[in-house]
């Protein structure tokens, strides 16, 4: 059977609908960086994901082809995540969603190296003529933070984030979101096959001890 990060690791992938804390480890990732609403047909987030998945997918089938990647094993292809932040960090409005900045990322297996993801940027290019160079390849430790499953449409994160704010207050903890540390969403489930009100979240926002 498959190796299935979200069932392996639950603690990161799927939480409870209360806040708790979490220190998560360092990720491998395949990413894209953009700017501008996520909703626009053919805007930049689109286009990114119109990458994101191909080359992911590739990854997961090199085993049929010639290219051998050292340590591999079968794997389910892990969720869509996104980190967000506005130009001004500290107040950002998340209302105004044409001002977004994010970075559209699907993990990968430990042992997928840069090479390999060239690689598989090449296989898509010669299969399917899509230009995936602005993906890259990161490694991403995210560390300290507090996270919630929500439940409900992009528009009602607001209800969850506030749980979180008032948890992390009464357990002596502040927000510590930085240029290296975002607003992170982690997306359970494909909007093109469920209604709003049955959309999964995972919100997850970088935390620090209150000093």
């Amino acid at each position: 059977m498959a190796f299935d990060y979200k069932k392996e690791y639950k603690g990161l992938y799927m939480p409870k609908t209360t806040p708790a804390i979490v220190d998560v480890p360092e990720m491998k990732f395949i990413a894209v960086n953009g700017c501008g609403n996520p909703n626009e047909p053919d805007g930049e987030y689109q286009q990114a994901l119109g990458i994101l998945y191909p080359v992911a997918y590739a990854l997961k089938m090199s085993y049929k082809t010639d290219y051998y990647i050292d340590g591999f094993f079968e794997y389910v292809v892990p969720p869509l995540e996104g980190l967000w932040w506005t130009d001004n960090a500290i107040t950002d409005d998340f209302t105004d969603k044409s001002a977004f900045r994010w970075i559209a990322m699907i993990r990968v297996p430990d042992f997928v190296e840069e090479d390999d993801v060239e690689w598989a940027k090449r296989e898509v290019l010669r299969k399917k003529r899509l230009d995936c160079s602005s993906l890259y390849y990161m490694s991403f430790e995210e560390g300290l933070c507090s996270q919630i499953m929500h439940t409900g449409s992009y528009d009602t994160e607001p209800v969850s984030l506030d749980a979180i704010d008032r948890y992390i207050e009464s357990n002596g903890y502040i927000k510590d979101i930085t240029a290296s540390r975002r607003h992170h969403e982690i997306y359970l489930s494909d909007p093109r096959k469920c209604t709003p009100e049955k959309m999964k979240i995972v919100l997850r926002i970088p935390i620090a001890k209150r000093k």
